[in-house]
């Protein structure tokens, strides 16, 4: 790993935490997907299931299988709109609020393995994140990047 350039040590970095934090959320049954959907749902209120795919930048039908998942669980409800009965408003549940910190604390226990403070860490990534985007990103990921939107990774469709 010495020999290692910085960006091949980031990505192997991202891909085992969030294989390790993925182990620990399906017990809740959550994903890294349904995190997100459900971190979106929580700080804006219901929204339409396209809003939400929106929001999260995924495609609707991608969007539809995360949330089957999270409907299945408890975490989530579907109901048809009144106002356009062709589109279903998505809600987090009590039990889906609750998953959320659960998700946060099961994070935080994957990051407390390494020798690094987890939020020292985060504090360095988002820098980087911030820094990067700022010099090399389209102006749709600054925008994102400024807003804090949580959709800023691309669709995984394993992780739905």
């Amino acid at each position: 790993m010495d020999r290692w350039p910085t960006g091949r040590l980031l990505s192997t970095a991202a891909r085992l935490v969030e294989h390790s934090w993925n182990e620990k959320l399906g017990v809740i049954g959550l994903t890294h997907a349904g995190v997100i959907a459900i971190e979106v749902l929580a700080a804006n209120g219901p929204m339409t299931q396209a809003q939400l795919a929106q929001l999260v930048r995924v495609q609707a039908q991608t969007m539809g299988k995360t949330l089957s998942r999270l409907e299945s669980h408890g975490h989530i409800l579907r109901v048809r709109s009144t106002s356009d009965r062709r589109s279903h408003v998505v809600s987090l549940t009590e039990q889906g609020s609750e998953a959320a910190s659960a998700a946060v604390d099961m994070e935080r226990s994957v990051l407390a393995a390494a020798s690094i403070d987890p939020d020292v860490l985060r504090q360095e990534l988002q820098s980087v994140v911030r820094e990067l985007a700022s010099r090399f990103s389209s102006p749709a990921t600054k925008a994102i990047v400024a807003n804090g939107e949580p959709g800023l990774s691309v669709e995984a469709p394993d992780q739905v």
